[in-house]
């Protein structure tokens, strides 16, 4: 398999840009808009979908990015309870990764065009950028969560996933049908997971 570009300083330099957007983003949404289970989990967490356009835009580079935005700005920087238990910090921040990473994966294997210009990408897009990887990131967080702390499970998981879903339902297919043809120009933008 031949590779048109191999990664090179840019693609870090790419990785820390986006894991200060990440990591403000996620600070800001867990500090400006209301919040339950100590701090961690907001009732509209706005980083995710900016998360998700920055992984379908750059592949692994943005996962990467969205694992330690989740786990500094929405985690470390405003909760007490995950900076006594980083261990558990550490596992709760995979939330981040698989509300990444399944659109991701869905996007590539399912050939989704990330311009939106039928219905069956938003279809898919809706599917797994909305539905799918926030119901999977909700139940993970809470579960993680209640290891550290006695959490009201429930509320815990509505709050993560309505907060990540209604967010990502409206800026996600607005963003990729905005932004993704400037983007796939750009010599940054990555086709598959690496590129």
């Amino acid at each position: 398999m031949k590779i048109d570009r191999q990664p090179t300083y840019s693609f870090v330099i790419l990785t820390l840009i986006l894991i200060i957007i990440d990591t403000i983003l996620a600070w800001a949404s867990v500090t400006i808009t209301p919040t339950v289970a100590g701090g961690v989990v907001s009732w509209l967490f706005f980083a995710v979908a900016f998360m998700v356009l920055f992984t379908l835009w750059f592949g692994w580079y943005g996962a990467i990015a969205a694992y330690v935005g989740t786990l500094v700005g929405s985690g470390l920087m405003v909760s007490e309870v995950l900076n006594q238990h980083p261990l558990v910090a550490v596992v709760w921040a995979v939330a981040g990764l698989f509300q990444v990473l399944i659109p991701l994966a869905a996007v590539r294997s399912f050939g989704v065009n990330l311009s939106m210009e039928n219905p069956r990408d938003y279809t898919y897009i809706l599917l797994f950028g909305v539905v799918i990887n926030n119901l999977i990131g909700a139940a993970w967080a809470a579960w993680t969560l209640s290891l550290a702390e006695p959490v009201a499970m429930m509320t815990v998981f509505s709050a993560w996933f309505i907060g990540n879903a209604v967010v990502c339902l409206f800026i996600v297919p607005l963003g990729l049908k905005l932004f993704t043809p400037k983007m796939e120009k750009h010599r940054l933008y990555v086709k598959n997971y690496w590129d």
